[in-house]
């Protein structure tokens, strides 16, 4: 039966380690509780070899090894987790982007009026911004585009899918904001207003799933 002296050296060990990682919180508490078991079950079979507890402590713990040498792995799997989670947020919001974007136009009384021709083109460029990010989203993935990244190439799909994003957010806010200067209409018609609140949300989602990231792969 585990005592409370073999959990407290277990315990040190483990909040070292924990004070060294970064990433989601989930994640992050599943990985130390994986550990935990681990190094419990260590101590016992040495207290089953008939070592005193405190050097059953010492030898699982020296086992395990220090927070310096273990943080890389660990931190390793939570940037995986978090470009996951990341990944997945993309693909939803960008999803409904695509399925619902039109919406916000449609019989409106001024949406027959022809933009300029630059609005059209910046229209377009939100688009194929959303799209990037879901290719991007999507190589996070699938099964093959897991398996083809590894090292550095994980780390350059999460940095180029973040870039992606800012940018998409930059120009949607751009978009939307030109769209109440050219029709003044705009901040009155409900599915206009409904989808700046749905995209405001959707940035701030996002936002705090790539901050997630930064501070997981840094």
């Amino acid at each position: 039966m585990r005592g409370e002296d073999d959990a407290t050296t277990v315990e040190e060990r483990l909040r070292e380690l924990g004070a060294h990682l970064r990433g989601p919180r989930r994640l992050k508490s599943d990985l130390l509780t994986e550990a935990r078991h681990g190094l419990l079950d260590a101590v016992e079979a040495y207290r089953a070899d008939g070592l005193p507890a405190t050097e059953a402590q010492r030898r699982a713990v020296a086992e395990f090894g220090s927070p310096a040498q273990l943080a890389p792995a660990y931190q390793a799997e939570l940037a995986a987790g978090a470009l996951r989670g990341l990944s997945l947020r993309v693909i939803a919001l960008a999803t409904v982007a695509f399925v619902a974007g039109d919406l916000t136009w449609q019989g409106s009384s001024w949406g027959g009026s022809p933009p300029p021709a630059a609005y059209q083109l910046l229209s377009a460029s939100v688009g194929w911004i959303w799209a990037a990010a879901f290719a991007l989203a999507a190589t996070g993935l699938l099964p093959a585009g897991r398996a083809a990244l590894r090292g550095g190439a994980d780390r350059a799909v999460g940095a180029a899918l973040v870039g992606v994003l800012a940018l998409g957010v930059l120009t949607g806010s751009a978009l939307f904001a030109w769209s109440i200067g050219l029709w003044d209409d705009a901040l009155t018609w409900p599915p206009m207003i409904i989808g700046a609140a749905v995209a405001a949300a959707g940035y701030l989602w996002l936002g705090r799933a790539a901050r997630t990231w930064l501070l997981a792969a840094r």
